[in-house]
């Protein structure tokens, strides 16, 4: 299994409206991708930004290409994200999930 990591932060003001679209539109929509296994949302507010933290799991990294194309280092975002996210990490890491107590 593979756990894709990547992070943004937001204005305050923005983060509640970010948190629902990654909840409701774009969580949902990867369910419909061969190999998703699903994710997680961590959120970390701070005095000036908001941070998240977002970490999505597929069975191999063919299921990940199949989310974010060839180039899956790239992290992938719905238009109405990129005017809500103030600043973004460029790459999405990888990780080999070695082991689980979920």
């Amino acid at each position: 299994m593979i756990a894709r990591h990547w992070r943004g932060w937001t204005e305050l003001q923005d983060a509640d409206a970010y948190e629902s679209l990654l909840r409701d539109k774009v969580l949902p929509s990867l369910r419909r991708i061969e190999g998703y296994r699903g994710g997680y949302i961590l959120r970390h507010d701070g005095p000036q930004e908001v941070e998240f933290v977002v970490v999505n799991f597929f069975d191999s990294l063919e299921s990940v290409k199949r989310f974010a194309g060839p180039d899956y280092s790239v992290p992938v975002f719905e238009p109405e994200a990129r005017r809500l996210l103030r600043k973004i990490e460029p790459v999405a890491m990888h990780y080999e999930v070695r082991a689980s107590t979920v």
